[in-house]
């Protein structure tokens, strides 16, 4: 099968939908598919090999100058190379990409309008490529906010196209109005142009139909799935103190304050008398002072020296990073319906410990992984922190069952094997 994949790229951010659709794509190259993972926005950044195409589309840099500089929207082709260089991205993108969809608002609504917005030159680009290339037997877009392209591309290359959902939603809900009822609008007028649609979780296919206006006939299930190569048992270290770990993206709406908060509730009872907690993962510059204020608050408690962020890690420093951890906890305040980080944690046979929400349930209880508790709860965390510290043995069978069961559930294999179903079944 021959596929057309587009990918979002995040800048110098480990982004869990480039992780995603490049160890999708890699797996489906490896059996003989032929795939072309073609970047959007920018190069992406991946810690695995990176199978993306060279030529990245919807340069970051031409995508905002012809948001706010009309000139740009009809300069010529020789000089949009300049801008559309890899060099010139990553150079870009060494800054920073600010991630607050409040910034974003207008752009998302001219780019979900497609030929009719700013960005008309840049789809003429797109597909004026794709014609030249042999023909595809399916084209992936990566997520809702690029159905505008779904209309042009399927007219320019009359083959069915397929939309990941993999949590727009929490991007959609960040823009300012009138762009958040502007943008749904698009997405839901777009609905038609799309053959299938692919959900990373139970849980989020059952909460787009609503949401976006989409079909649930059109929405397939194909679980989330990690390459486990290279993931093995956490060696517990004898006289090492009790360690909880966190590994996301610092960011409010992932919960790390909640965490700290609670990390600091079992400290000062001490029901858990020697301990640390241990963070890692991409910090956006408008989160600095988010972070700042943690370490202030585990600062002023006498615990700074137990709290350490260890910044953005490769995979081998990751898998490093997740063996050394008693329990993962990653405790979001929205419904995050994928969790790529606990099925890295549970690969380790690192319990975790999660609220009851989103993708995270079905994970959970699948692998027997971990304990739920309740959300937005740092009172209910503690004490799920605090189960696993007092039973080693419960501790032990929630990691021993996560490891077996990933690898049952949650592999790359199984994941392309979905997605090749899905694929087939709209070529019928």
């Amino acid at each position: 099968m021959k596929i057309l994949y587009l990918t979002g790229g995040a800048g110098q951010m480990y982004c869990g939908s480039c992780l995603r659709d490049n160890a999708l794509a890699t797996e489906l190259i490896s059996r003989g598919h032929d795939v072309t993972l073609l970047p959007i926005y920018t190069p992406t950044r991946t810690d695995e090999e990176n199978v993306s195409n060279e030529k990245v589309f919807f340069g970051g840099i031409s995508v905002y100058l012809e948001q706010y500089v009309p000139m740009f929207r009809e300069s010529p082709r020789w000089l949009d190379r300049l801008w559309d260089s890899k060099l010139m991205l990553k150079l870009a993108s060494r800054n920073s990409i600010s991630t607050s969809p409040k910034m974003l608002g207008e752009m998302t609504v001219s780019m979900l309008k497609g030929e009719d917005g700013f960005q008309h030159k840049e789809i003429e680009k797109l597909t004026e490529w794709a014609r030249h290339e042999p023909p595809p037997d399916v084209v992936s877009l990566p997520y809702s906010l690029l159905i505008g392209l779904a209309q042009p591309i399927k007219e320019a290359l009359k083959r069915p196209i397929v939309c990941t959902l993999q949590g727009e939603d929490l991007f959609l809900d960040g823009l300012h109005e009138p762009y958040r009822s502007q943008s749904l609008e698009l997405i839901r007028g777009g609905i038609k142009h799309v053959d299938g649609f692919i959900s990373v979780s139970e849980y989020y296919a059952g909460f787009v139909p609503e949401y976006l206006g989409i079909p649930p006939e059109k929405i397939s299930v194909v679980p989330l799935g990690i390459k486990l190569q290279g993931y093995e048992r956490r060696e517990r270290e004898a006289g090492q103190p009790f360690t909880i770990g966190y590994f996301a993206r610092i960011a409010p709406e992932k919960g790390l304050e909640v965490l700290a908060r609670a990390y600091r509730q079992l400290r000062a009872s001490g029901r858990i008398p020697e301990a640390r907690l241990e963070a890692a993962g991409y910090l956006a510059p408008e989160h600095r002072n988010y972070l700042s204020d943690i370490e202030r608050q585990m600062n002023d408690a006498g615990l700074a020296a137990e709290f350490n962020y260890r910044g953005v890690v490769d995979r081998e420093e990751k898998i490093r990073f997740l063996r050394k951890l008693d329990v993962l906890s990653v405790p979001a305040t929205y419904n995050e319906p994928k969790g790529i980080f606990l099925l890295e944690a549970m690969a380790c046979g690192v319990p975790v410990v999660q609220p009851r929400r989103g993708g995270f349930t079905e994970i959970v209880e699948k692998t027997g992984g971990g304990l739920l508790v309740e959300p937005d709860d740092h009172e209910s965390l503690a004490d799920g922190i605090l189960r696993l510290y007092n039973d080693s043995e419960l501790a032990k069978k929630l990691g021993e069952s996560g490891y077996e069961k990933v690898r049952e559930h949650y592999s790359v294999a199984r994941m392309a094997d979905r997605a090749i179903e899905v694929y087939k079944s709209v070529l019928t």
